[in-house]
């Protein structure tokens, strides 16, 4: 301490002595300005070393992962508070567990895709209102954030095509988020999940995908349930369907109430075709639903717009 009071005396001294610079011949001022500043840059380099050393010496070492003072083990009673995992993925995971138990693989959907895959290869014409802005989001880039799981189906049929060559079914399921330019409301969402299904074999049916759907909406509402099916249309099927489940008792149905629960249909060869797989020896079906639908469903919730808000008081309620 005493050697920075030194220094910052002869500091005050070598500002006394800049100030004398009127007392110089005009010639030669630059170069006594310039060793005046270099002094002056020398004290303070000096002094800023000798401040940093006495901090160090005076500061004890701190543990910062320390809860609370230096180096106090933290309290027996210290409040803890867990997290929890959010009830859309504890719902997928079990929509993924049933579908397994069935033999389907699974294929995790992407975040950005393009024009082709979301588009040209599920068969939508050129004009579909779809591709416009108003319906589907858009990067500056053209990149498309997926509107539908469907994105993946060209992928999926192309990477499985192998088990048909070796006499298998191609099975996948394809979970994933999805976002849609949507009004938001206690419905609607522009962020949500689908999980969408593709089955394509040599003999497959219509009734074999109604076998499945029935199958796994059984299993995860753990009860006997009647179907129902009604016209639909999406360019990636034909025939196309709405799939329809009774009610379940769980969520107060009453025989004959009905909900929809997804899309599906037999896969349009033109899909099949620009996999690259002949629609004239194979066939194969698709459906897709989405997730927060059955999680609402499941739970009694009437608000979609609670499972993208962050709000812990909510989340909190599945942290069972």
């Amino acid at each position: 301490m005493q050697e920075i009071e030194r220094l910052k005396t002869e500091l005050k001294a070598v500002n006394a002595e800049a100030g004398k610079i009127r007392e110089v011949p005009v010639e030669k001022r630059a170069e006594f300005g310039r060793k005046i500043n270099e002094k002056k840059q020398a004290i303070l380099s000096k002094i800023a070393e000798l401040d940093a050393e006495a901090l160090d010496a005076e500061v004890e070492p701190l543990d910062v992962t320390a809860w609370s003072g230096v180096n106090e083990p933290m309290p027996e009673l210290y409040p803890t508070l867990q997290g929890s995992k959010h009830p859309l993925m504890t719902e997928l995971d079990r929509v993924i567990e049933i579908y397994q138990m069935m033999g389907f693989d699974v294929v995790e959907s992407r975040q950005l895709d393009d024009e082709y895959h979301m588009f040209d290869s599920l068969n939508f014409p050129k004009d579909h209102p779809a591709r416009d802005g108003y319906d589907t989001f858009r990067t500056e880039e053209n990149l498309i954030p997926p509107a539908h799981t469907s994105t993946m189906q060209n992928r999926v049929l192309k990477k499985y095509k192998k088990n048909l060559d070796e006499g298998k079914a191609i099975a996948v399921v394809v979970p994933g988020r999805v976002y849609r330019n949507e009004d938001v409301d206690a419905t609607h969402e522009h962020t949500f999940y689908q999980c969408e299904g593709v089955y394509v074999s040599k003999d497959c049916t219509m009734g074999d995908m109604l076998g499945i759907l029935r199958e796994f909406f059984e299993k995860y509402y753990e009860q006997k349930l009647n179907i129902r099916t009604q016209p639909g249309y999406f360019p990636f099927t034909e025939p196309s369907l709405e799939f329809m489940i009774e009610k379940p008792k769980s969520l107060g149905g009453k025989k004959g109430d009905f909900l929809e629960m997804l899309g599906c249909g037999m896969i349009h060869p033109n899909v099949l075709k620009m996999a690259g797989i002949n629609p004239e020896e194979y066939h194969g079906f698709a459906w897709g639903g989405g997730i927060d639908r059955l999680v609402m469903l499941r739970y009694g919730l009437n608000d979609v717009r609670m499972f993208e808000s962050g709000n812990l008081n909510f989340l909190r309620e599945f942290n069972v």
